[in-house]
Parts: structure tokens; sequence; C-alpha cells
């Protein structure tokens, strides 16, 4: 048994059981891959993968647990090598991080500044993504770290720390009937209501990004089905659509900016929608470099709820 086998086993069920694709990622051979997998399986006496002529359909009982145990045993390997860099290239090596556009957007830049003049020597990869492709990128191990409000916490194997709370709030064109609507409301000492925001077209986030779910909920527990005309990524193309007009926009309220976005207006909905939580995320039992840790505790101290 090597460690080219194990690696072997777990790039096969990252590619879903197609070893010309494991082939490439691994830089070998498909023959050579088959080779390794039919070596370890006569070795260990045990029939690994489900098969149809040459071809892997799935895991046999067996495989399962293995391919558990070579998970923790790829990650303790990688967090020895971790832990030699950790002593001998103390500020030197790769942070990758992964995260929305939201996040990468509007929180991290003053962060990611710090972490440039702290280690300049550290090259930072931000892969921005949906928060369920963060979550297979912590746990494939193709990332040290990441950011989303959605999937993080709910990931087995994964230890999550809260990072900062956010509101949705409305974006809306200037001079459109609800700027006048929130200054007559206001005067008679009221707030702004769900039904009237309900009463537009709605311009907001794709489904599984940035609080969709939460403002799903919102509505429905007021009884309210909004007309979502468009919805997107991020909260920029959102802005884009709501100064043509297409509609108005509910929005993370730390994407708004006044002195870019001066043809908008932003509405505090505090008072409608509950707040959202964003996660940093690390996998479990990986030994992870002292940048590492520094990069989590500046954005945890960048943000206090």
């Amino acid at each position: 048994m090597n460690f080219q086998q194990l690696r072997i086993i777990r790039e096969t069920l990252r590619c879903q059981f197609n070893l010309t694709e494991v082939a490439s990622r691994l830089y070998t051979s498909q023959s050579g891959v088959s080779k390794h997998i039919k070596d370890l399986e006569d070795e260990l006496g045990l029939a690994l993968f489900e098969r149809k002529g040459k071809r892997l359909l799935g895991l046999t009982a067996p495989g399962r647990e293995l391919a558990k145990i070579v998970e923790r045993m790829l990650l303790d390997a990688q967090s020895i090598k971790n832990l030699a860099e950790q002593y001998s290239q103390q500020d030197q090596g790769t942070l990758t991080v992964a995260t929305t556009h939201t996040q990468a957007r509007y929180m991290l830049p003053a962060v990611v500044a710090q972490f440039r003049l702290r280690y300049p020597k550290v090259k930072l990869h931000l892969h921005q993504g949906s928060p369920q492709e963060i979550a297979q990128m912590l746990s494939s191990g193709e990332a040290d770290i990441g950011i989303a409000t959605e999937a993080l916490g709910d990931v087995e194997g994964l230890i999550t720390y809260p990072f900062h709370r956010w509101h949705h709030a409305v974006v809306i064109p200037a001079g459109h009937a609800l700027e006048k609507q929130v200054t007559k409301l206001a005067k008679a000492g009221k707030q702004l209501a769900l039904k009237d925001i309900a009463a537009y077209p709605i311009i907001t986030y794709h489904e599984g990004f940035t609080g969709r779910a939460v403002l799903e909920k919102t509505f429905q527990a007021a009884g309210l089905t909004p007309e979502i005309v468009l919805s997107a990524l991020d909260a920029d193309v959102i802005k884009s659509y709501v100064e043509l007009g297409l509609g108005i926009g509910i929005v993370a309220s730390l994407a708004f900016n006044p002195e870019r976005d001066l043809g908008l207006r932003l509405l505090d909905c505090t008072h409608l929608f509950p707040a959202n939580l964003t996660r940093i995320a690390v996998r479990e039992g990986q030994l992870q470099r002292q940048f590492a840790d520094d990069f989590i505790a500046l954005c945890t101290s960048s943000c206090k709820d």
C-alpha cells in the first residue's frame, strides 16, 4: 500500500469513477490508475469498487469504509506537511479561501489588505463560488478556509466560526414611490411593511445565495407571494437592473455604497427581515498554518455583532 494508491482512491470518488479524469488530475495514465486500484484490491483481498466490465460504477461496502480511512490518512499526511512548513517557512506558503461574491466584494478587502501587510510572502488565492461549492472545496481539501452565509453550518466534518451578522435592505431608484411613502410613514411614526415591498416587482439573489431562503420564509410567514422578476448571483448586477427601472432590489445592506450608488436609495428593513449569519469554516482535524489562523482572526476582529 502506498500514498499514490490512496490518492487514486480519493480522486476516483471526486471524479465520480471517471478514470480518465483521475489520470489527468494525477498526471498519470489511465492504465496506471487501473493497475494501482487492482494492486490495492489484490493486496487487501477485497473488491473496493462495483464494476460493469471495465467501468467502475460505485463503491462496495468495504470500499465505502476504506474511503473514510483514506480521507483521514491523506488529511493527516497534509497536516504533517503543514507542521513542517509551520516551523521551516513560517511566513511563506499558499492560503486558499473559498467564498461568495458578496463576501469577496464587500467584507474581505480590508481583511485581505491587512493580511498582505502582515504576510507579504504568502500567496493568497480567492475562489468565488456558491455556498455548496465552497463546502465541497473545503471537504475535498481544495480550500483552506470557506466563508459563506448558507450551507457551511450543516456540513459534517467542518468546524465553523461566526464571522458577522447582516440584514437585507431594499434598494430603489431615486424618486421611486417607495421613497416618498417611507417619508410619509416616518412623519406618522410608522415604518414600511412587507406588503408595501411585495406590491412591486422584485429583483434579488438567486436561490441558495446571500440569504434568499430567509427572504422567502419571511414573505411566506406573512402570507405574501412577491413577484420576483429577476434573480442574480451578486448585488452589483441586482443594482444595475434596479437602476434600469425593472423592479426594486433586495440586497445585503453592506452591498450599498452611497458614494458609488448615486442613483439609488437604500431603505432600512431591519424591522422586516431577520439577521443573517455569515460563517467561517475549516476542515475538522486539519492542522492549519499560523497565517491561516491569523487570517481568521483578522476576519473575526474586523466585525463585531
